[in-house]
């Protein structure tokens, strides 16, 4: 029976003096993010990463440590080291609003880089979890925008290369626009288009000379 008192005091023992070393860790974790949070303010994005570094290995799932060192690193635009801390930040978040916010980043930091569809997804999972948020909605709208343009051009540049009929009405044009006539120089590209749907390379060029005509109406 000594024994197994014995064994139980050690035990309870043990788990208090666990739980007093993590207490004091979220102590000195909370501690290395103030310290970051002003190097930050001041500017001193490298110190201020390496206070935040300090704050994860004290606490490994503490949000704002994350998600501030994630921050940290956009500042420097070191943006690959930036994505695994807001991943590890949305991991360690309490609240919808913490998850939102480290998931609006993370659909910053892809747009930074242009991966357009990770970005996408990554707003809706921050409204999921914020609908109210506003910036992130208008973000989201953005990198849809971003991604449409984006295919439209690899669209644009899956299409045949002007030929050299399509080539010789396009300078036909040039000279008739640098003798101010636009009508005509239109007129020219669109008979060409009929019979060669290479021209449609120049559509850019033949808008604005429809927005011209149109101005000078």
């Amino acid at each position: 029976m000594k024994i197994v008192q014995l064994l139980i005091v050690f035990l309870f023992c043990f788990t208090v003096n666990a739980q007093q070393d993590t207490i004091a860790q979220q102590r000195l974790a909370r501690k290395f993010v103030r310290e970051g949070n002003t190097l930050y303010k001041q500017n001193n994005f490298v110190d201020a990463a390496v206070s935040y570094t300090k704050g994860i290995e004290q606490n490994a799932t503490y949000h704002k440590a994350a998600h501030n060192l994630g921050n940290a690193f956009v500042a420097q635009k070191n943006y690959k080291e930036a994505l695994p801390q807001f991943e590890l930040a949305v991991k360690g978040a309490k609240t919808k609003l913490e998850k939102a916010a480290s998931y609006h980043n993370i659909g910053n930091v892809h747009m930074a880089q242009k991966e357009f569809e990770k970005a996408i997804e990554a707003f809706k999972n921050s409204l999921r979890n914020n609908p109210s948020d506003e910036e992130t909605r208008y973000n989201l709208a953005h990198a849809k925008q971003q991604l449409k343009k984006e295919k439209e051009e690899e669209e644009k540049n899956k299409k045949d290369p002007p030929s050299d009929f399509a080539k010789r009405m396009k300078k036909k044009a040039d000279e008739l626009l640098a003798k101010f006539k636009f009508k005509e120089a239109l007129e020219v590209l669109d008979k060409a288009l009929e019979k060669d749907m290479t021209v449609s390379n120049y559509n850019d060029y033949m808008k604005k000379l429809e927005e011209i005509i149109e101005i000078k109406k």
